[in-house]
């Protein structure tokens, strides 16, 4: 990409023939783009795991620089060290780190890894350098935070733990990104913390996905999505570009890069990604 900005796409396991078919073709699409790399996502405790090594070894039958998430919620150490190994023998080079969601009905963290800077550490300890760790980052705070200043040392030890980058949480305001990226430099860190961004295509969709995570839908926004009713055609294209311009203040005004959460839909990712500036 041109002055050295980077896009990255996000995929997710499919569970069911014909979404494993959908993804095979938008992974197909988006990576005729030549993306910096993709990531692949892994469910509560490890629910995809098999289906997470599929589309891993999908990812790399197409070329592309792979990074399987991993989370160590609900798995043990040798677990952990097992895939590790495991994407160290199929030549992965990159993983995202992750402290990753509660099993359902589970009301404490299992495992014998409880936090994403716990991760981290392990994976230096056992991998050394051969790994690039991406962590995630939260510009609006998480969900589950105590403040927004223990949540920024978290993210401290994280780094401090031996983290190469972050990817965000997605957001639809710039101004938290921007202040997050200040608020981290103040403290030293220097790591590149790359946007995550999510296209907009459905309203109910992504109001669940928002509730879920704790990003933040502006009211003009949300009430601008509720307008459009079952328009669904008006809906995508307010979307994109709203998105569009959301990314290129981003990138713009400093930010390294983009990391899109595809939902393993090529023509909404495609729709924003035609719209920038990046060479």
């Amino acid at each position: 990409m041109s002055g050295g900005k980077t896009i990255s796409l996000e995929f997710f396991p499919p569970r069911e023939e014909a979404a494993r078919d959908k993804l095979a073709q938008a992974a197909r699409e988006l990576v005729a783009r030549r993306p910096a790399y993709v990531s692949v996502t892994y469910g509560a405790g490890g629910s995809t795991r098999s289906g997470t090594a599929d589309t891993v070894e999908l990812m790399q039958s197409l070329g592309m620089d792979t990074a399987p998430h991993l989370s160590c919620i609900g798995s043990s150490r040798a677990e952990l060290l097992e895939i590790l190994d495991g994407y160290r023998a199929q030549g992965i080079r990159r993983i995202v780190a992750l402290r990753g969601d509660l099993p359902s009905g589970m009301g404490r963290y299992p495992g014998e890894v409880h936090y994403a800077n716990e991760l981290v550490s392990l994976i230096r300890e056992h991998s050394g350098d051969w790994f690039h760790i991406e962590v995630a980052a939260y510009p609006e705070v998480h969900p589950q935070a105590a403040g927004a200043a223990k949540d920024l040392d978290h993210f401290v030890g994280k780094v401090e733990a031996g983290a190469n980058g972050a990817i965000t949480q997605y957001f639809f305001n710039a101004d938290s990104y921007f202040d997050f990226v200040d608020r981290v430099r103040a403290r030293g860190v220097d790591i590149p913390i790359v946007p995550g961004i999510m296209p907009i295509t459905n309203h109910k969709q992504l109001a669940r996905f928002s509730k879920m995570c704790g990003a933040e839908i502006p009211r003009w926004l949300e009430w601008r999505l509720m307008d459009f009713g079952e328009d669904r055609a008006s809906l995508r294209a307010f979307g994109a570009d709203f998105v569009a311009d959301l990314s290129q203040r981003l990138l713009d005004q400093g930010a390294p890069g983009l990391h899109f959460y595809t939902l393993n839909n090529a023509e909404a990712t495609l729709a924003v990604w035609d719209k920038l500036n990046v060479g």
